[in-house]
């Protein structure tokens, strides 16, 4: 695979720094490496952007099968930090039907729960970031948090993505808040869009409402929504409306990290200057081909090509 040659010059300065968890979810069959921080550096790699993940490990199988992965995939490993004390991350899934409505169990006292600051403001200030990517999950403990504040302050003038991912119990309605302030642009789900009024005390009347005073309040650019195989939607700070419908062609597998691949395409066509619009489209129609593997992660590169030659970015 080649990258095109204006492709190539406009990406290879493009760093994101991606803050959270990486870990493994455990299907009843084996560990698959997942977590979406993670997966949205796996799918940023393979775009042709320079992602760095800023996260913790153990320094058990699945700490060198996480290195492995990012080894294989040519990734920086200079933002992941091992722990002595604590496990790399775990997940336990129990798949829905059909591949839909996995349940989730997510463990806690995890390493990711004990992210260093000072070795994270070490790692963020070894770049120049185009994207800041964080969500709510590592702000369940307060030293990752404070670890995430540290990031901010040495990247002050980076534009930053929130990708909310509630997973009760582990997010109070300070951490969603407090992430909101420090955001410019936020992913949610339709089912989150329609927990956040309840959350933060606001009174809306429908989900486009919900959006607006998102916006207003948290002086956010965007406001993107998921949902599912019904597409998505996006609101932004001057009232400007786009979305893509659902796409039904697609055999499902699982969707587990569909969401994570949504959120690749959306980050790739804000730092290349899609039209909304379009980046929607091309965001829906790779997270529908997501649905149709196993896991959040393509085994093989070859995955990534047709999108590539589609989005004129490789020859």
């Amino acid at each position: 695979v080649t990258m095109s040659t204006d492709s190539y010059c406009t990406l290879t300065k493009r760093n994101v720094i991606l803050f959270g968890e990486a870990l493994a979810d455990i299907f009843p069959d084996g560990p698959v490496m997942g977590g979406a921080p993670l997966n949205v550096s796996c799918h940023l790699q393979a775009f042709g952007l320079h992602p760095m993940l800023i996260t913790r490990t153990g320094t058990d199988e699945l700490h060198r099968k996480l290195i492995r992965l990012m080894r294989n995939a040519g990734m920086t490993i200079s933002g992941i930090q091992s722990d002595p004390h604590y496990p790399t991350g775990q997940v336990l899934i129990k798949p829905g039907e059909n591949g839909y409505g996995h349940q989730f169990e997510i463990l806690e006292n995890q390493a990711y729960d004990f992210i260093d600051p000072v070795t994270a403001a070490t790692a963020a200030s070894s770049i120049e970031p185009d994207l800041v990517y964080f969500g709510t999950l590592a702000q369940r403990s307060r030293l990752s948090g404070s670890a995430l504040e540290t990031i901010f302050r040495y990247t002050p003038q980076t534009p930053r993505l929130l990708d909310i991912n509630l997973r009760k119990p582990w997010y109070t309605r300070d951490t969603v808040r407090y992430s909101l302030t420090r955001a410019d642009h936020v992913k949610v789900n339709e089912d989150e869009l329609i927990e956040l009024p309840g959350l933060l005390n606001l009174h809306t009347r429908d989900p486009r409402d919900t959006a607006s005073r998102l916006i207003e309040e948290f002086q956010l650019h965007t406001l993107l929504v998921t949902c599912g195989a019904e597409g998505a939607w996006l609101l932004d700070q001057s009232g400007n409306e786009a979305e893509t419908p659902g796409i039904t062609d697609i055999t499902v597998i699982d969707t587990v990290g569909a969401g994570d691949g949504f959120s690749a395409v959306f980050i790739l066509g804000m730092l290349l200057g899609w039209p909304e619009t379009l980046t929607l489209e091309r965001a829906n129609r790779f997270a529908a081909a997501l649905c149709g593997i196993r896991g959040a992660i393509p085994e093989s590169s070859e995955f990534y090509s047709p999108f590539l030659r589609d989005w004129g970015m490789i020859n």
